[in-house]
């Protein structure tokens, strides 16, 4: 939900399109600083959320923050970037931020993926007081990013001395993008059956529901509208009724409209259609 015209208006969004759990941008996803967001601002969120009865919430950190940077400068500040995304979402009561892991770029990927995990449990230790979690994002692997094999994954969490405060986030475009077969009933159940060996159920916190303009093992992070992808409706039916998934949240990242800062909210006909063709499918 956009926080545009203030962090409030993006639980007024939530509640006119209906939802039950919505994901923000705390602060400008393509710039390094974010605006200091008011005291009472804070507290009307977070007001608006107990009073809405939504939840989670998560944030998405911001695009620029890489982890994984053999650059001494870039990795300093992306940690404090992300030290800042961390700070944010625990003032606003938030279950984590979600953060795409890194690209090792002129590294090596072992080396960067032990520079993600450094990074984070640096930053998780000089928090202890905070709830807020970090929640790896599986990505689709494409050019240099990190976060695309589960064993990746579990490679960062196990380096972070499996810290409670470490989550992930699946999204079903990654999934099939980056070679893991969803979209077929054998691909599913192999999916899952490996994810819960290689990194564990107990960590997955957040799903992204995004259907894929690419097919499976293209690497290539394009999203697309439910079932206008390659993906496909069943993949989605499969997820939507799955037990072990039933209590996690389930966030689109579909093609969508930005929401005016000021002016009565209109719900995205985009989202409206999204939502309801998956909750057609439970």
């Amino acid at each position: 939900m956009s926080v545009a015209g203030g962090l409030p208006r993006a639980v007024e969004r939530a509640v006119a399109h209906h939802c039950e759990a919505f994901q923000i941008f705390a602060k400008n996803a393509s710039q390094w600083r974010g605006r200091v967001v008011p005291p009472e601002e804070v507290r009307a969120f977070r007001r608006a959320v107990d009073e809405s009865g939504l939840g989670p919430v998560v944030s998405h950190a911001s695009y620029l923050i890489n982890l994984a940077s053999t650059n001494r400068a870039l990795w300093t500040r992306s940690l404090d970037a992300m030290g800042d995304e961390l700070d944010r979402a625990d003032a606003l009561g938030l279950l984590g931020v979600v953060l795409h892991p890194g690209c090792y770029t002129s590294g090596e990927e072992g080396r960067g993926l032990d520079l993600i995990a450094d990074g984070l449990r640096t930053l998780l230790v000089r928090r202890r007081r905070q709830k807020t979690m970090v929640i790896l994002e599986h990505t689709a692997g494409q050019g240099t990013a990190l976060g695309a094999t589960f064993e990746q994954i579990a490679h960062i969490i196990e380096r972070m001395d499996g810290h409670p405060r470490v989550g992930v986030c699946l999204d079903t475009c990654h999934l099939l993008a980056s070679g893991y077969d969803i979209a077929s009933p054998e691909g599913y159940a192999e999916t899952f059956r490996l994810f819960g060996r290689i990194v564990g159920f107990d960590r997955l916190r957040v799903f992204h529901m995004n259907d894929s303009k690419r097919p499976l093992g293209s690497r290539v992070d394009r999203h697309e509208h439910i079932g206008r992808g390659h993906v496909g409706l069943e993949a989605f039916r499969r997820i939507l009724n799955d037990r072990r998934f039933r209590r996690l949240p389930m966030l689109l990242e579909t093609p969508k409209g930005e929401g005016k800062a000021t002016g009565p909210i209109v719900a995205d006909a985009d989202d409206l259609r999204n939502l309801a063709m998956l909750r057609s499918l439970l």
